[in-house]
């Protein structure tokens, strides 16, 4: 189960405060101008050392139950939500479509002028969650993980990148462009622990290399 929502359960009080902070996220996205700046390699160090390590079960995996790009503010969804804050010079139609800007891949270092080259990356990806425990949410859980913009957990990235990364973790893919490279792995440290996630010990391993070297 998530931190998240684990705690809720600690009192009348922190579910009420927990239910807040669930319904933020379906809120206007406008606190971020980018991906939510990770945590510290110091911050990341230490919850990678209380994330349970367990091996990785798919069973019954499908994307449909995640529920993603759900409405967020008038017309728009969460891939415009991401698209129009990691963009610059966002124009938008009635319809919240992106029709012109300018976007900066950070896995690859590539431009972009069109929205239809980017995808919206699930930093740890829908089925990497499931694997690692996201089986056993409510569908609710699931919804808020697939759309969350409070993490660094939703990024506008190349197309094809995004699509050769697929569920893989930090073990077989980080991004090319190594200064991005702890960045990624703090990020994804971070939403493992948030959202109570567990580590395969390839995985572990990868990442614990990766953030000695921030």
């Amino acid at each position: 189960m998530p931190r998240f929502y684990a705690r809720r359960r600690l009192s009348v009080l922190a579910a009420l405060t927990g239910l807040i902070a669930s319904a933020a996220l379906f809120d206007s996205p406008a606190a971020s101008a980018a991906l939510p700046t990770p945590v510290s390699a110091a911050t990341a160090r230490g919850y990678l050392a209380s994330l349970t390590v367990a091996a990785e079960n798919r069973t019954g995996y499908s994307r449909d139950l995640f529920p993603h790009w759900i409405t967020i503010s008038g017309a728009c969804n969460t891939r415009e939500t991401v698209l129009k804050r990691d963009g610059t010079n966002v124009v938008t139609d009635s319809s919240c479509a992106a029709t012109s800007g300018s976007w900066y891949s950070p896995y690859d270092g590539a431009s972009w002028t069109a929205a239809s080259d980017l995808d919206i990356d699930h930093l740890v990806p829908l089925a990497e969650a499931w694997d690692s425990g996201a089986g056993k949410w409510t569908t609710a859980q699931r919804q808020a993980f697939a759309n969350d913009l409070t993490r660094p957990q939703l990024i506008a990235v190349t197309d094809n990148v995004n699509q050769a990364k697929g569920d893989q973790d930090p073990a077989t893919w980080v991004p090319s462009r190594s200064a991005y490279v702890c960045t990624y792995v703090r990020a994804w440290v971070q939403v493992k622990y948030y959202y109570n996630l567990s580590v395969d010990s390839a995985e572990k391993s990868a990442l614990q290399s990766r953030l000695a070297n921030c």
